[in-house]
């Protein structure tokens, strides 16, 4: 609840605090449901993992108007989670790779909530337990220079 409790405190436009989150604990009968919507590439790592999570935003305010900032702050409230994950010394890792038409049905996901990511959160493992697919990954990613990513004045300036 602490890493949901730090999620909660993200600014979002208009106060409207899109965000939504379903969970499974390992151990738990939900785990498993959680578990096999992940895709394949995903499943092997995550077993380990201590909880799964669903992430959701509303797609309009409680007013009926779109709400046209639902992802943007969305990914505030789930960087907020992810880094309050780190400061605990926690693993939470976002994922993509997931079946969210079958997540919508099997979570009874309503309509007006876009299911944005999947979340793996855990104490660090061991390396030597890791298969040698997995340990490879074990690095930082790597990222484009800023110049490719940041202009002034216009795209591309």
């Amino acid at each position: 609840m602490q890493l949901f409790e730090a999620a909660r405190w993200a600014p979002s436009s208009a106060n409207g605090q899109p965000w939504r989150f379903i969970y499974a604990r390992r151990g738990t009968p939900f785990f498993a449901r959680f578990h096999d919507l992940l895709a394949e590439g995903n499943k092997s790592w995550c077993v380990r993992a201590g909880a799964l999570v669903v992430v959701l935003s509303k797609k309009i305010f409680d007013n009926g108007r779109p709400s046209p900032t639902h992802s943007f702050d969305t990914g505030a409230s789930w960087m907020s989670l992810a880094l309050e994950g780190l400061a605990l010394g926690l693993v939470v890792h976002g994922m993509a790779g997931f079946d969210s038409e079958r997540a919508r049905l099997e979570l009874s996901v309503p309509e007006e909530y876009a299911l944005e990511a999947m979340v793996a959160v855990g104490y660090p493992g061991r390396l030597e337990d890791l298969t040698d697919r997995e340990r490879v990954r074990e690095v930082p990613s790597g990222r484009r220079p800023l110049s490719e990513s940041v202009f002034e004045g216009s795209f591309g300036g």
